[in-house]
């Protein structure tokens, strides 16, 4: 696992921008995976910055997110599929017939996960992934368990989560329960990972993650298999 150590949010936000627009650059029809939360979206300012520029382009681009709460309609504010629109499709040229969602409203959630995980392999599997960590070591949704599903399937959230995600909502009640993840083996088949960790609330997951063991009880640990991940972080993110 490469480390990639910054100063500060901002110049985490310009290092991954930089490794997305690069991959744009070089394979303009290229497959993102895209992550929600709050770490991302300094990111996704810089795209939308370079691609008013003229910079880059997202006419080609293919995009499949990691995850959606369940249920909840699209059109909600605290949807991720809102939340993509908000912060970047909204705002670049991309098709948004080409940006994909897990289905949050869904009445067969097997078959929704098991088409999910196909039409990533009929584009021809994600180029480049982006992740978040969770303050447990969560990855997507993925939460710390005996067990982990590997495909896209329904999961329950941890309450560790469900404070966490909290604060997007007029209360913890109105947290949904439930959510849409890419499990960790659909995460782990894409060709580049680029994880991104900031503040000192993010270190226990980073370096739990960055020691010797593998373990489902961190989620996160299970990326030190895969052959090509970067993480950009803060210091207090690696050092505490």
């Amino acid at each position: 696992m490469k480390i990639i150590v910054c100063e500060n949010y901002e110049e985490i936000s310009q290092e991954a921008a930089k490794l997305v627009a690069d991959l744009m650059t070089a394979k303009p029809d290229c497959v993102l995976g895209l992550a929600t939360g709050s770490t991302p979206v300094g990111m996704y300012k810089k795209l939308v910055e370079m691609n008013k520029k003229g910079e880059i382009s997202f006419e080609k681009v293919t995009s499949y997110n990691l995850d959606e709460y369940y249920p909840i309609e699209p059109t909600h504010d605290q949807s991720y599929r809102y939340f993509m629109n908000q912060n970047l499709f909204d705002h670049v040229n991309i098709d948004k017939s080409k940006t994909f969602v897990p289905n949050g409203l869904t009445k067969d959630p097997a078959k929704e996960g098991a088409a999910y995980d196909a039409a990533i392999d009929a584009a021809g599997g994600i180029d480049l992934q982006i992740l978040g960590i969770g303050q447990n070591g969560h990855i997507g949704f993925n939460e710390p368990d005996d067990a982990l599903i590997a495909g896209t399937h329904i999961t329950s959230l941890t309450e560790n989560t469900i404070e966490a995600n909290s604060r997007f909502f007029a209360s913890k009640a109105d947290v949904p329960t439930q959510a849409f993840t890419m499990g960790m083996g659909s995460i782990m088949k894409a060709k580049k990972i680029v994880l991104l960790a900031n503040g000192t609330n993010k270190h226990a997951a980073v370096a739990q993650m960055l020691d010797d063991k593998i373990t489902t009880s961190c989620p996160a640990t299970f990326l030190k298999l895969h052959k090509d991940v970067i993480l950009i972080c803060d210091k207090a993110a690696l050092n505490g």
